[in-house]
């Protein structure tokens, strides 16, 4: 047979952190009798991937173009998005305008307070060219592949009640300008040579930040928005970005449902956008079982001090690279790429967000957090246009999701959620592959 797979190990001890070990010959016959038996079926196929990855926020990317000098940004930069030198990220979320994690809380368009721009005369993405463009355009340089979706966290305050990003709800009369702002922001990004493959309405439409943008956005308003404004707008721009809807946790499936259910809105939706904050990855099948024509993407998980590290923090993260995937995801994808060493820059007062690489604003070192490796068991191995495939999975002990990439080659990674060592058997359909996952480990095996 002459056949080997690769295999590489995250540990709870941190001794190994995605490291390579020494292939692993792939066998005519099962030879271990104690082992977990996981069978994987590539014939079984489910969704097709699109990519995995975080968000140049702000944040992240002032830390990448004004803290770091230029070989430390060329490192980090590769270790990112190069799929060979680095953990391959294909997916980027962006925000369009200012988060949580900004410098300065901004929109396209700001004006004075009690002025309004119906015709977007000032609308600009001159804030995003300094250093937030050359991030983005700099990873699509090292990986092509790369999808780029975006979200809103406000519209310009001028649009809502309260005249300000932080509070308040879209005023009705501001529907139809905002689903242009939504049009002209596209063509810019796209004028900058960034495609822009998905929109979504509104970041966390079910909840009302205290300190930074936000806006709360009912099913229906959401649906009427899609229905009557950007769904029309984007086809009379003849642009073919997705639009998802919703953009929030799995606790609340009526939303998306709320909007999914009105068909005139619906037609406009490609599928649901979904958080890690609340509920249980099912609430994706849920609304995919009532709706199976609409795809699903996993958008938003941020580590965070709330979750302690180590183990209990990798723990989490690998059960929604796995659950996420096996409950129809088409992309995994955490927060922050970058933080500083006080969880910044951001406008709150306190932060506990963690990104995929902190960067020390006073000593320019660079680290890379668990986070990095989480997404790395899966960004760096399974390539945009995979179909997930059908493999054993043991809830709470022994988890896997598996992938058959476009090349042919299969991807299958593995959760060891015990405290136990686990020998693990892999029947391939033509072959076996044995290997040993000690407590809480994560594999990703490739053949």
């Amino acid at each position: 047979m002459n056949q080997h797979a690769g295999v590489w190990l995250s540990t709870i001890d941190q001794q190994q952190e995605l490291q390579p070990q020494k292939p692993v010959a792939v066998v005519e016959t099962a030879s271990l009798e104690q082992a977990v038996r996981i069978q994987v079926e590539p014939d079984i196929r489910f969704q097709e991937m699109d990519g995995f990855g975080a968000s140049f926020t702000d944040a992240s990317a002032y830390l990448v173009y004004h803290v770091l000098d230029e070989n430390s940004r060329q490192e980090v930069m590769q270790k990112l998005f190069d799929p060979v030198d680095g953990i391959g990220i294909s997916f980027l979320r962006q925000p369009m305008g200012a988060t949580d994690y900004t410098t300065e809380i901004f929109s396209y368009d700001d004006m004075p307070e009690g002025e309004e721009d119906f015709e977007l005369k000032h609308f600009s993405i001159d804030h995003d060219r300094e250093y937030v463009i050359p991030a983005v355009l700099e990873a699509l340089r090292i990986n092509p592949s790369i999808k780029v979706m975006a979200s809103p966290w406000s519209p310009p305050g001028w649009m809502k009640s309260s005249d300000h990003m932080v509070t308040g709800k879209l005023r009705p009369e501001c529907y139809g300008v905002y689903a242009q702002y939504f049009v002209k922001f596209v063509q810019a990004y796209e004028g900058a040579g960034i495609p822009i493959y998905a929109v979504s309405i509104q970041n966390e439409p079910g909840y009302e930040p205290k300190e930074y943008p936000g806006m709360i956005l009912t099913p229906q308003e959401e649906a009427e928005f899609i229905r009557d404004h950007l769904g029309p707008a984007f086809e009379a721009a003849g642009i073919t970005a997705k639009i998802l809807c919703y953009d929030h946790n799995w606790d609340m499936p009526q939303h998306p449902l709320g909007i999914l259910s009105d068909p005139e809105a619906a037609r406009y939706v490609a599928g649901v956008a979904w958080h890690v904050y609340g509920g249980e990855h099912e609430a994706m099948t849920q609304v995919r079982e009532a709706y199976p024509d609409k795809g699903a993407w996993f958008t938003e998980a941020s580590g965070g001090s709330w979750i302690p590290p180590f183990r209990t923090a990798f723990l989490d993260q690998m059960k929604h690279v796995v659950r996420t995937t096996r409950n129809w995801s088409k992309s995994v994808i955490w927060w922050n790429l970058a933080l500083d060493e006080h969880n910044g820059p951001t406008v709150l007062s306190n932060s506990t967000c963690r990104g995929l690489v902190q960067i020390n604003q006073e000593s320019g070192a660079v680290k890379y957090e668990l986070d990095y490796y989480t997404m790395g068991h899966i960004s760096k191995f399974v390539m945009p246009g995979a179909y997930r495939i059908e493999s054993t999975t043991f809830r709470d002990e022994l988890e896997s999701t598996a992938f058959l990439n476009p090349d042919g080659s299969t991807v299958l990674i593995l959760s060891n959620r015990t405290e136990q060592e686990q020998a693990v058997e892999i029947d391939t359909g033509k072959g076996f592959i044995a290997l040993t996952l000690p407590d809480g480990a994560a594999a990703t095996v490739k053949w």
